[in-house]
């Protein structure tokens, strides 16, 4: 049967435009009930096996649910006491329509038959479809859908027994007029049998779980206020960020109307009104007379309950000592939440805190990120669940409740377990780690695999070339390798060669749509969550030493002054001769005995890779650092044996180099023929108020820290160099580095070419080709590079410019995720070997606060915070200089960069959030620092040398 509905509408021109639509009734749809007579056998699901036992009815029985139901009780229809349910189509496209997590979860639960969810396509049974009335809303459309439908079963299989699942009290009653059996969530569950544990996954949305009490925060306004606002330029729409120090304060990024970021400082309850991290909001602008710096206090929200209102109300006077006062350079804009626009809640891991009754009702959850506020749910396991991870969601948070409100989900595994805390660091990151699936495992291909003279033919056949790699020992996911030959006296070939990972993974495949969505490869200290199953990250497409594979060469002639003379790039088929370390491609470099053709070639690569670099650092690509760590495991028992700073070679640069190289050749490439579309990658220039704490750093130290362009600070942190102290140059880049914006991926085609620039390598254009198995963009540039080449076809995706940028958002947002679970995971680490050790150490003072400083280790890549007073007050024994950057205590100033020893330990109080704990050794400072830990008799002397070393350094560096 055919339904026909025809909209008339005007257009701009006064015509009248005519659209027929036709909706397609059929009667020979299933209705997938285990025990119709009516239906054939074959096209019901699997039997129902399970009974739903619920004591409000006396008999087993189907659920139907409605669109709220889903979109609100996800967690617990997740649970597998939840069966023989009924989703409507009607229903299903609405949960597609307003929420696609949730409609991918749901989807998950179809496809498991031992669940017994079955879809009905009830709009499209010529029983069961009805036409929306003129002035329905679709809201009561669909309940009368839902009601429909349920009708229909209860009169076709008159033996079951249906139940209608709903939270709209107004669909309740006009289904009991219908006769349909309906319940809420809430009262269902309290009578399903074992409850207990289901009743704590309700999430609760009316507000009433907790007594209300006087008003704490300000109402929001209604979006159709927040949107005039906006566009009366009132109001301003952006991300709330907290602070990660200050549990009082956050700031929102913005877009002033010519495009800049501006950051509008919130402070207090009222200023933050329930904003939580990651929440689109409105902002209110303050006047400019009303402006204020950030504040220079700690405050941490720890063992503050409901009851502890005073002490907040304390704080935030503490907060607004001195506001307004401030110098007026040291003032930023300011404003407050007025309304949310979007929240970003998602599920959070963490731990119940541990003080008060574990038996009961209500309990705090304390998030594993600090600046995610606590979070108060109902349980019942109250006991059991404050030993364990667990994840919970927010549900709602009510004007009245100084926390949101939300509800347990599951639990991860004890506190403290390995394995538990590997789990938290990729959930807390949002990093996809489930196993992969079996569509996506039918794309792999069959082994064993072999070489076919269809793809030699196809290929430039490179495997009579000496190439080797260069990695980090026990990498198993090779994809780049390296050769150089002469060509000449004074030439040489230079290939780069790339795992060419794009032939096994085809556009628009299973493998192709989790690859995109993971996007990079993930490191953590004793795991690898790969970006593609391992079959072709550490096996096929890996360029192991010894074995055939495919790849895409990056070949160029070069002089010997590393001039570029040529480029080309084809698919290839290669065989390395070895898989090195950079140690193993260090020792056969330095070892002059050596003089086979992979040493010769290696030493060659070595020399060009030094004119490359000199002439990168020429045209003022800066040279950064990081404190990059290295954890030694037991093999056994998985501890942390050892913790180290990562040893660099000269191979490391080589291979940087090369790499940096081919990644500017094939941007080039691709640009020229993908003007609008190819994927490349910028690196924005920061504002110069980005280097101020930089430049003040410099200022105090006697460097002159130039920032107007990339080409001076490169120049400025060259020549900031310290004889007597070395390290002073990096500590100083290590602040350069956290002065950078974010690098990102971005399509061509959405910005001019001036925009294009890289500013941290100094140069115009810049893509990312040579790590295709750990990064999804590079598998990307390598389908832009082959049909250039032509060596592959283009397809729609490929060439459409908003869909790359979807995907280039994904990828920076994944990439991100993926180095905070990475440092998150290299901080568990370390915590665990500190375990039960106190020890002191040597540091620098890496940057001064109000109330402390912070010291960066070397020896272990460690900063951390030295209180020199309680958290939130002023210290009894030093003097805070802000101009001068200055701590003082009688004779004795620290500064910036200072030389000091500290005693390291770590607290393990808060087992949520374990940190380490400094005291100050040295300079010693009567009742204030700690006297060195005893050491051996025979090291005495030592301890004094050392004593009078720091002296010597310091009066060096000032």
């Amino acid at each position: 049967m055919l339904t026909t509905k025809i909209f008339i509408r005007k257009n701009r021109a006064g015509n009248f435009l005519k659209n027929i639509r036709e909706h397609y009734l059929r009667d020979d749809i299933h209705c997938g009930i285990s025990n119709c007579h009516d239906c054939p056998p074959n096209s019901n699901i699997s039997p129902a096996t399970h009974e739903n036992k619920c004591s409000l009815y006396n008999f087993n029985h189907y659920l139907v649910l409605d669109t709220n139901v889903i979109l609100h009780q996800m967690d617990l229809l997740e649970e597998d006491a939840m069966c023989n349910v009924i989703i409507l189509n009607t229903v299903l496209e609405e949960v597609k329509h307003r929420n696609l997590p949730i409609y991918k979860r749901l989807n998950n639960i179809m496809e498991n038959t031992d669940r017994n969810f079955y879809l009905f396509p009830n709009n499209f049974h010529i029983e069961c479809y009805i036409a929306q009335d003129k002035l329905e809303v679709i809201n009561d459309y669909n309940d009368r859908c839902i009601r429909r439908a349920c009708t229909w079963y209860m009169q076709h299989v008159p033996d079951a027994k249906f139940v209608l699942l709903t939270d709209d009290v107004a669909n309740r009653q006009l289904a009991a007029e219908e006769n349909i059996y309906c319940c809420s969530v809430e009262n269902y569950v309290a009578h399903l049998e074992n409850c207990g544990s289901l009743q704590d996954k309700l999430a609760h949305h009316d507000g009433h779980s907790i007594s209300k009490s006087d008003d704490i925060f300000p109402p929001h306004l209604t979006t159709l206020e927040i949107h005039k606002g906006i566009k009366e330029n009132k109001l301003y729409q952006g991300v709330y960020h907290a602070s990660r120090d200050n549990f009082l304060e956050g700031y929102v990024v913005v877009e002033e109307s010519d495009g800049t970021p501006m950051q509008i400082i919130v402070q207090g309850r009222v200023g933050q009104n329930r904003a939580v991290q990651g929440d689109v909001v409105a902002v209110e602008l303050f006047n400019v007379k009303e402006w204020t710096a950030p504040s220079d206090l700690v405050f941490e929200d720890e063992g503050l309950v409901e009851s502890g209102v005073d002490e907040v109300l304390r704080k935030e006077a503490e907060l607004n000592v001195g506001k307004g006062k401030k110098e007026a350079e040291d003032r930023k804009p300011t404003g407050r939440v007025v309304g949310v626009i979007r929240r970003k809640w998602r599920q959070y891991c963490g731990i119940l805190q541990q003080d008060g009754d574990a038996s009961g009702l209500y309990q705090l959850f304390v998030p594993a990120e600090k600046r995610v506020p606590k979070i108060r749910i109902q349980t019942r396991q109250g006991v059991f669940l404050r030993t364990q991870k667990i994840v919970v969601t927010i549900d709602l948070w009510p004007r009245h409740s100084r926390y949101p409100e939300g509800h347990f989900v599951r639990a991860l595994g004890a506190i403290g377990d390995q394995a538990t805390e590997n789990e938290v660091v990729l959930l807390e990151h949002e990093v996809p780690h489930n196993q992969f699936s079996e569509q996506v495992l039918k794309c792999l291909p069959k082994l064993p695999w072999i070489i076919t003279d269809a793809d030699v033919e196809a290929r430039v056949d490179l495997r009579d070339i000496d190439i080797c790699s260069v990695d980090p020992p026990g990498c198993t996911d090779i994809d780049d390798a390296l050769h150089c030959r002469p060509l000449t006296k004074d030439t040489f070939e230079v290939g780069v060669h790339i795992a060419d990972v794009s032939h096994f993974i085809r556009p628009g495949t299973a493998l192709d749509v989790e690859a995109a969505n993971r996007a990079t490869t993930v490191y953590l200290v004793n795991k690898r969550i790969d970006m593609v199953p391992e079959l072709l990250s550490s096996n096929l497409c890996s360029l192991r030493g010894g074995e055939e594979r495919f790849a895409f060469s990056c070949i160029w002639e070069i002089d010997k002054n590393a001039k570029i003379l040529n480029v080309r790039c084809h698919k290839s088929i290669i065989r390395s001769r070895k898989a090195m370390t950079y140690e193993e491609a260090q020792i056969t470099i330095d070892d002059k005995t050596k003089n086979d053709s992979i040493a010769i070639s290696l030493r060659n690569l070595n020399m060009l890779a030094k004119i490359l670099k000199r002439k990168r650092l020429e045209n003022g690509a800066l040279v950064l650092a990081s404190p990059e760590v290295k954890i030694h495991m037991d093999s056994e028992t998985m501890e942390p044996l050892d913790v180290e700073v990562k040893k660099l070679f000269e191979t490391n640069s080589m291979v940087e180099e090369f790499m940096l190289l081919a990644n500017i050749s094939v941007a080039e490439i691709i640009l020229e023929a993908f003007p609008d579309c190819a994927m490349l990658r910028r690196h924005p220039e920061p504002p110069v108020s980005n280097f101020d704490p930089l430049i003040k750093v410099g200022k105090n130290l006697g460097f002159d820290i130039k920032v107007d362009t990339g080409k001076h600070l490169a120049e400025s942190l060259d020549e900031a160099v310290n004889a007597n102290n070395p390290y002073i140059n990096t500590m100083l880049r290590i602040l350069a580095t956290r002065c950078m914006m974010q690098a990102v991926y971005f399509p061509s085609g959405i910005y001019e070419k001036s925009n294009f620039f890289h500013y941290g390598l100094a140069v115009p254009l810049y893509t990312h080709f040579t790590s295709p198995i750990r990064r999804y963009a590079d598998i990307i540039v390598h389908r832009l590079l082959a049909v250039t080449v032509g060596s592959d076809a283009t397809y729609p995706d490929l060439l459409d410019k908003q869909k790359s940028k979807l995907l280039c958002n994904n990828l920076n947002y994944r990439n991100r995720m993926a180095q905070y679970a990475g440092r998150a995971s290299v901080a568990f680490n370390t915590h665990l070997f500190f375990r039960n050790k106190v020890q002191d150490e040597e540091g620098y003072i890496l940057c001064i606060r109000k109330n402390a400083v912070q010291i960066l280790i070397p020896r272990y890549g460690l900063e951390c915070t030295l209180y020199l007073a309680e958290k939130g007050q002023s210290s009894a024994y030093f003097q805070y200089d802000v101009e001068e950057q200055t701590q003082k205590c009688g004779d004795i100033t620290l500064h910036a960069f200072d030389p000091v020893t500290v005693r390291l330990s770590l607290d393990s109080s808060n087992v949520q959030h374990e940190k380490f704990v400094l005291k100050l050794v040295h300079p010693y400072i009567e009742g204030f620092s700690l006297p060195p830990l005893n050491v051996p008799s025979k090291r005495k002397g030592d301890s004094k040398n050392k004593n009078k070393s720091h002296e010597k350094r310091k009066k060096q560096l000032h």
